[in-house]
């Protein structure tokens, strides 16, 4: 007679059956998946990479100009990409929800999991294709080139904790969120050295922590990038831990009302 399983064995028989569900759909749902999930930042890339050339700038702030881009672009989808598939976790997953085993945080931690997962290896790919083509794209510092996407990486999934509640419950919030995220591409830092904004305008945009996360990147592959003085790499953790420990909590409280909606 087989044993009762314990609901850690359960959570974890749950998340692995998601996992490689989410992988497949992700990947081969629709018509070369794969391929486009690769072709985003490397077309985003590439286009700056040429306005870049065309004005003849080959650093930015110290660092060679298509790592700097690289650096930052990946940073942006890292945080991004997971936000926006954690938040569509809860809507995608709805019909799973008739086994009592899955619950609507499971599909949101499973998404955002899986899409860290992948945008690492489309950042390795990335930087791979550029060492080929003659830049150093190996960081100076890997670990704190790991910490600030990790951190990064953690703000996208408490974002996504928390708006994955809350456009359940609102859902005109999810068109007020797709407006943000637009402008949130430029005052992030992304193509734009934040060192040449002027004071105070700087540190407004210094309250945004997904700049601190793409500075602490760029810092780690040169130590001769001229970051922000006022980078922090705790303000990026404290705040990605206000939004999971947020997420969390909304998800204990509306659990009924996810699965009933």
């Amino acid at each position: 007679m087989a044993g009762i399983r314990t609901p850690l064995a359960v959570t974890f028989s749950v998340w692995k059956a998601l996992t490689l569900r989410e992988a497949l759909s992700r990947l081969f749902a629709g018509r070369a998946s794969w391929f486009w999930l690769l072709f985003e930042p490397v077309f985003h890339v590439s286009y700056l990479i040429f306005i870049y050339t065309v004005i003849r700038m080959r650093t930015v702030g110290g660092i060679d100009v298509v790592i700097w881009l690289i650096a930052g672009m990946l940073g942006f989808f890292m945080f991004r990409r997971t936000a926006t598939q954690a938040s569509n976790g809860v809507g995608a997953n709805r019909a799973l929800f008739a086994y009592r085993q899955v619950k609507p945080v499971d599909t949101v931690l499973v998404r955002g999991l899986l899409e860290g997962v992948l945008t690492a290896a489309v950042a390795c790919i990335l930087l791979c294709a550029a060492a080929l083509f003659g830049h150093d794209a190996l960081p100076d510092a890997p670990l704190s080139v790991f910490e600030a996407f990790f951190g990064l990486w953690l703000l996208g999934l408490g974002f996504g904790l928390v708006m994955s509640v809350v456009t359940e419950l609102l859902p005109e919030v999810g068109r007020i969120i797709s407006l943000v995220m637009k402008p949130l591409y430029v005052i992030s830092g992304v193509i734009v050295p934040l060192m040449s904004i002027p004071q105070p305008y700087r540190a407004w945009l210094l309250l945004n922590p997904i700049a601190h996360g793409l500075e602490a990147a760029r810092l780690g592959f040169s130590p001769y990038y001229h970051a922000v003085p006022e980078l922090d790499i705790g303000y990026l953790y404290f705040c990605a831990l206000v939004l999971i420990v947020l997420g969390l909590a909304l998800h204990r409280r509306f659990a009924i009302r996810l699965v009933t909606q």
